[in-house]
């Protein structure tokens, strides 16, 4: 496989196969995340993509999934993409789904009926990340779309049949929105009723923005308890028709997996004990990205 750069991935893809499309990020702006700092956005060649979908062919019999990395795999032209996938169809008949990152950006690109051929083709599962949908914070971070954005989004990808997972960040709106952030963030995943949530706790980067804005005191960065608040807040304004609420990813201090609404009661409920110290939290040197 002909990889380059940092090569990142869900947690629910860590069995499948990395296929590598395009190169960094298309928005590469927020003001939280230096996974691709100073990596100028590039879609790979067909030739060199081509060569890795035969190598997978020959030596990923036993994966059942494709992930297409890196940023933004959507943005990519319909016919490229097309052919790619494809590609995969013909060389990997085994794939059962193949999985992106896609953000409101590219997603307002595509028609509903190119989300349509995409699925048609074997796009099974787009990735978002909302990180908030408070549109102070959204702006603040430089995600580049509104919250009204982001619903209308979603929507257009769920309505397209593909499966849509969404990230939420914890911590993100520091301590004087916490609590706006994680109301807003509730409904607007209510808007969209995803399938999957993932909540993520903010973890911050030297080198970032907003570590630089840490650094000099305009940034406050909660603490575990009030990021427990701030995470039973958001779950109590999301309804989900039926829906996957993680808060399990490496960076949480209370690991969470429920569905929604059957287990929403008794998430709450384990949230408040964690808060009341009945239930002990992961220790920050477990922690991690």
């Amino acid at each position: 496989m002909h990889y380059e750069g940092n090569i990142i991935r869900p947690p629910s893809e860590a069995n499948s196969i990395l296929l590598q499309v395009t190169v960094g990020c298309s928005r590469n702006k927020c003001t939280f995340c230096g996974t691709y700092t100073g990596e100028r956005f590039r879609i790979k060649s067909d030739a060199v993509i081509m060569e890795d979908i035969a190598f997978a062919a020959k030596y990923c019999k036993r994966q059942r999934r494709v992930f297409l990395c890196d940023g933004d795999v959507m943005i990519l032209p319909q016919k490229r993409l097309l052919n790619i996938l494809n590609e995969i169809k013909k060389q990997l008949p085994w794939v059962t789904r193949v999985g992106v990152y896609a953000n409101a950006k590219s997603l307002k690109i595509k028609s509903i009926d190119e989300l349509k051929e995409l699925k048609e083709h074997g796009i099974g599962i787009a990735y978002m990340g909302l990180e908030t949908g408070d549109d102070v914070t959204l702006k603040n971070i430089n995600k580049g779309a509104s919250a009204e954005t982001m619903i209308q989004m979603g929507r257009k990808a769920k309505a397209a049949g593909i499966k849509l997972s969404i990230t939420v960040l914890l911590g993100i709106a520091g301590r004087e929105r916490s609590q706006i952030h994680a109301k807003e963030t509730g409904r607007v995943l209510s808007a969209i009723d995803p399938d999957y949530v993932g909540a993520l706790s903010l973890m911050l980067i030297p080198g970032t923005p907003i570590h630089q804005d840490y650094q000099e005191g305009k940034f406050i960065l909660i603490e575990p308890d009030e990021m427990l608040k701030e995470l039973r807040t958001m779950i109590s304004h999301t309804a989900l028709s039926d829906g996957l609420f993680h808060a399990n990813h490496a960076s949480n201090y209370l690991p969470i997996a429920a569905r929604f609404p059957k287990e929403k009661k008794e998430t709450l409920q384990l949230i408040d004990e964690a808060i009341s110290g009945r239930v002990a939290l992961k220790p920050e040197w477990l922690r991690a990205l």
